[in-house]
């Protein structure tokens, strides 16, 4: 069992478990996790929707400096679990889902503020899960969509409303974010 630290916010510090073989969870990187909230400023009064969960850390991050409410995806039900378990140390109630978040997506009915989205790097639809995003409009107007992806995959600049307005890289990573017009 591993741990990972929340980097900003009212949990700065505190510690999550991250289950063994994490790279199966491929946890964000704490400079990249820094760097993405900094981009994003406060998050007070904004919602937050983290896709492809795994430990929950962008999540409690989000939440550590404001965001609520809060949903999480994941479908890997161990995995749910240990999100669960870290999520305790949150005051307030973290929603959870556990399903593939393609059908989450195609079952919301909310809008939210900001969507990070970090699918397992082999993951071979994510030009379709933006655009999914885009057109069932799941972001408020000015909302930001975030993905995180691999530096040889190429991803739109542009899905219905939602135009890239900005794009960080992390290594062999990129985080491309949208936002929605």
């Amino acid at each position: 069992m591993g741990t990972l630290r929340i980097t900003g916010g009212s949990l700065k510090g505190r510690r999550i478990e991250v289950p063994k073989g994490n790279f199966e969870i491929r946890p964000a990187m704490d400079r990249m996790r820094e760097s993405v909230f900094s981009i994003l400023g406060p998050l007070e009064g904004m919602s937050f929707l983290d896709l492809f969960a795994g430990s929950g850390i962008m999540g409690l991050e989000a939440y550590s400096r404001g965001a609520y409410p809060v949903t999480c995806v994941e479908r890997d039900r161990q995995k749910l679990a240990m999100l669960i378990k870290n999520s305790m140390i949150a005051e307030n109630n973290i929603q959870f889902h556990c399903l593939p978040a393609e059908r989450f997506i195609l079952r919301s009915n909310k809008k939210y503020s900001i969507i990070f989205c970090d699918p397992p790097f082999p993951y071979q639809f994510k030009t379709q899960l933006v655009n999914s995003i885009a057109q069932k409009n799941l972001l408020e107007k000015g909302g930001r969509l975030l993905i995180h992806y691999p530096d040889k995959e190429l991803l739109p600049v542009q899905a219905g409303e939602l135009l890239m307005t900005d794009e960080r890289v992390y290594g062999r990573s990129i985080v491309r974010f949208f936002t929605c017009q």
